[in-house]
């Protein structure tokens, strides 16, 4: 936590507790540190994330990471792991047993829900899922004493549908848990909301380079330490090497969203009139039917978006190969303005019918804009989109 307002502030000034004198953080690359006493090993051993003891336990870098999502977060503490499915996974198994029970939102990224409907079925952990958007579907799905989680996605990939966060902070008895991927802790922050626990696949905005692979979950401090006593044995192990590159990025978060941010809306406001799109995902556009709720909870309308083509898959696979500018990638977040298929890439792992419920079309594309100037991010897809329709 630190003692400013503002998350450009924020970003600038936090996760600094390694660095001594020096500007930028150092990087730690131990994996071991020497131990001066045998009461040291004892008491280091036997307590959560311990210093200087063994990287798996904790890292000064990674330290410091935590620091600074946990200040954005306005959380009390913050925990890294190697992936965003690495955090996921920690979570869900450090909270849940056989025979509890999780609520989940149907639109969710494919991998948590091949997760909660694959080796937690297997586990004995069951899962009810409920339409997000309907007011009170969450608290209405819990079971008391049987509930240990409630996973909500907001937004929420590819659709870009939004889940109501004072209603979820507003649910007594599970753990509530947000993941926050596609809007950064510079666009909002759950736990301010009542939320137990935010999310992050950092891979993607917080880290903004894609040149790193991060996750991180942040909350209350006891709720963080629990997490991490399993995580410690799961082995997710946040690298100290990306989590220095994660710092990194954090300086600059907010004013890259800020950015992509505004060149989001001019395309989307681009796209939604052109013949060729049947409906334009983003919550920014006044015609969302969330955009109030977007507005309300949110301090921008983020850098991801996506959009039905009325020819379906095959104009779909015609649009993603043909852009010019753009670059067909499976990932978000990063400087390059990226294109991909859902339906063949993020989401390939669900059948047509899982496809269908999750509201991913054949023709739906994923769009992650960047920091390109945004004429030329706008003319490369209307320009695309033109040919398409010659071809």
């Amino acid at each position: 936590m630190t003692e400013f307002d503002h998350p450009d502030t924020v970003a600038i000034r936090s996760g600094r507790s390694a660095n001594g004198t020096a500007l930028n953080a150092p990087i730690w690359p131990n994996a071991v540190w020497h131990t001066p006493t045998l009461e040291f090993a004892r008491k280091a051993s036997a307590g959560a994330r311990a210093g200087q003891l063994y990287g798996r336990y904790a890292n000064p870098t990674v330290n410091a990471f935590e620091e600074a999502i946990a200040s954005l977060e306005g959380a009390e503490s913050a925990l890294a792991f190697g992936s965003g499915m690495g955090a996921i996974a920690s979570v869900v198994f450090a909270l849940c047993s056989h025979g509890d029970h999780i609520v989940a939102q149907r639109h969710i990224y494919s991998g948590t829900q091949m997760l909660l409907q694959g080796p937690c079925a297997r586990m004995g952990i069951d899962v009810t899922w409920v339409d997000g958007h309907e007011p009170g579907a969450f608290a209405a799905a819990v079971r008391p004493g049987k509930t240990m989680l409630v996973f909500a996605e907001s937004p929420a990939n590819p659709q870009l549908s939004l889940t109501d966060l004072d209603e979820l902070g507003a649910i007594r008895g599970p753990f509530t848990l947000v993941d926050s991927t596609f809007a950064t802790p510079a666009l909002q922050q759950p736990i301010r909301h009542g939320v137990s626990l935010s999310l992050h696949s950092a891979t993607k905005g917080i880290g903004g380079h894609n040149d790193l692979t991060l996750g991180v979950v942040s909350g209350e401090k006891d709720l963080i330490d629990d997490i991490w006593r399993y995580g410690v044995l799961h082995g997710a192990t946040a690298s100290p090497y990306d989590a220095h590159a994660a710092l990194r990025g954090i300086r600059t978060l907010p004013i890259r969203v800020a950015r992509q941010s505004s060149t989001a809306l001019a395309l989307a406001e681009a796209l939604i009139v052109h013949p060729a799109v049947k409906a334009v995902n983003y919550p920014g556009l006044a015609t969302h039917p969330q955009h109030e709720l977007a507005k309300r909870q949110m301090s921008s309308f983020g850098s991801m978006m996506s959009f039905d083509l009325c020819g379906g898959l095959d104009a779909g696979r015609r649009f993603v190969e043909s852009v010019r500018l753009a670059v067909m990638a499976s990932s978000l977040g990063g400087p390059e303005t990226l294109v991909s298929s859902p339906a063949n890439s993020t989401h390939v792992g669900l059948n047509r019918d899982e496809l269908a419920v999750a509201g991913i079309t054949p023709g739906m594309i994923r769009v992650s804009v960047g920091l390109e100037h945004p004429d030329d991010v706008v003319a490369d897809f209307v320009n695309t989109l033109e040919s398409c329709i010659g071809s």
